[in-house]
C-alpha cells in the first residue's frame, strides 16, 4: 500500500450523505469490522436515515487503541471525515501491530452535519454537553448580557457593528481573554445561542458513551483524537490538550506531537477558556482508570474572524425562518461553511497532509506507550 498522499478531492465529500458512504465503502474494503447507530427519528435533508458509523481495524480486543471522532461540531465534520478517509486510503490496508487497533467514529452529530449546523438537533454544542447533568450547571454569568448582541433579530451591516462595538465596550471593561471565556467555554441558559451545553445528554452523547463501552472494553490504553476546525493559522494544526498539566498522559501526547504543541496553548493568542462538557471529558469518564492521552486538534481558517461565524449559524437557524430571503440566505449560508470548511485546494491539501501525519503519530505512540 502506498504512503503517497491521498488527493484531497477523494478525501473530502460534498456533503454528508456522500462523506458517509464513502467512509462505510472504504472501511469495508480494508477489512473493518463496521457499527451503525442509527437516530432513532430524524432524517438528513434528503429524507434519508441519520447514523453515528464506527469503523474498527485490528483486534477487536486489542489492548491499546487509536480512538478518533468526526463531526462532533456537525459540519466541521467535512474535514474530520477527509482525515479519516485519507488514513484509510494511505495505510488501512497494513497490518497493524497485534496488540493495537483504530476506532474511527465518523460523524458523531450526523444532524449537524448532514444539516450545515455546528450544533445538534436540539441546538446544543455537543462539546459542551459532557457535564454532570444532575448536579447544577456551570455559571456562565456575563453570557445574558452579550447575547442580544451575539445574536441580532436582523443580520445587517448596521445590526453587525452595533454588536461589534457592545463586543467591544465588553472587552474594554473587562478585557479580551474574559470575552472570549464568555463566548466559548459554554453555556447552559440560553437554548438559541452560542456553545449552549443542553439540559440533558444529547443522543450522540449517550451514542459516544455506548461506543466506548461497546468497543474499548478490553482497551488498556487510548490515544485520542476530536477533529475540529477553526482555530489557528489557516489550514494549520492546533492542539487543544486537556490531560491534567505534568500528567504522564500529557507527556505521552508531547511526545507524540511536540511540547511545543501540546503545552501553554493559546487559541487565537488568547487564555484558553474554561471549557465545560468536553468531548474529551465524557469519554475519560467513559474509560474510568484507563488512560487516555490525546487532544482537540482544529485545522485553522479565519482566526479571530471566525466569531462571526458562529453568531451566524445560531441567526440563520432561528432568526432567518421570521423574514427569509432566499439570495441573502443563500450567500450567508455559502459564507458559513466556507468558514469552517474552506474550499480552498491550499487548505485542504494542508488538512489531509497534516491529518495523515498526526494520526500516525498517534498509532505510533500508542503502539509505544
Amino acid at each position: 500500500m502506498s504512503s503517497a498522499l491521498p488527493d484531497y478531492w477523494d478525501c473530502f465529500a460534498g456533503d454528508y450523505a456522500a462523506a458517509r458512504r464513502a467512509f462505510v465503502d472504504e472501511s469495508a474494503a480494508r477489512g473493518a469490522a463496521l457499527f451503525r447507530y442509527e437516530h432513532p427519528s430524524l432524517k438528513d435533508p434528503h429524507g434519508d436515515d441519520l447514523s453515528v458509523d464506527v469503523a474498527v481495524l485490528g483486534r477487536r480486543d486489542a489492548p491499546r487503541t487509536h480512538l478518533a471522532i468526526s463531526g462532533t461540531h456537525g459540519l466541521e465534520g467535512a474535514a474530520g471525515s477527509a482525515v479519516q478517509r485519507a488514513w484509510l486510503h494511505a495505510d488501512g490496508g497494513r497490518p497493524l501491530p497485534d496488540d493495537v487497533n483504530v476506532v474511527l467514529v465518523h460523524a458523531l452529530n450526523p444532524y449537524g452535519y448532514a444539516h450545515d449546523t455546528r450544533t445538534t438537533e436540539n441546538n446544543v454544542d455537543l462539546n459542551r454537553n459532557f457535564v454532570d447533568h444532575t448536579r447544577p450547571y456551570p455559571s456562565n454569568p456575563h453570557y445574558g448580557a452579550l447575547h442580544p448582541h451575539l445574536i441580532p433579530a436582523q443580520w445587517t451591516e448596521a445590526t453587525l457593528d452595533a454588536g461589534a462595538e457592545a463586543l467591544d465596550a465588553f472587552k474594554q471593561a473587562h478585557g479580551a481573554d474574559v470575552l472570549f471565556n464568555v463566548t466559548a467555554s459554554g453555556q447552559y441558559t440560553h437554548p438559541d445561542g452560542l456553545v449552549y451545553g443542553g439540559q440533558g445528554p444529547e443522543w450522540s452523547n449517550r451514542t459516544l458513551r455506548r461506543i466506548v463501552d461497546e468497543h474499548l472494553a478490553a482497551s488498556e490504553r487510548v490515544a485520542f483524537i476530536d477533529w475540529h476546525t477553526g482555530i489557528g493559522e489557516y489550514g494549520e494544526p492546533f492542539f487543544l490538550c486537556f490531560n491534567d498539566e505534568n500528567s504522564p498522559e500529557q507527556a505521552q501526547a508531547a511526545r507524540w506531537w511536540g511540547a511545543e504543541r501540546v503545552r501553554d496553548q493559546r487559541p487565537h493568542g488568547l487564555a484558553r477558556p474554561d471549557y465545560q462538557g468536553l468531548v474529551f471529558r465524557g469519554v475519560q469518564q467513559a474509560l474510568g482508570d484507563r488512560p487516555l492521552a490525546g487532544a482537540v486538534v482544529e485545522f485553522g481558517t479565519r482566526g479571530l474572524q471566525m466569531r462571526p461565524a458562529l453568531r451566524l449559524d445560531q441567526w440563520l437557524r432561528f432568526k432567518s425562518p421570521a423574514a427569509p430571503d432566499a439570495a441573502r440566505d443563500a450567500q450567508l449560508r455559502a459564507d458559513l461553511i466556507d468558514a469552517f470548511v474552506p474550499v480552498s485546494s491550499v487548505w485542504r491539501r494542508s488538512v489531509v497532509a497534516h491529518g495523515l501525519n498526526i494520526t500516525r503519530q498517534a498509532i505510533d505512540g500508542v503502539a509505544g506507550w
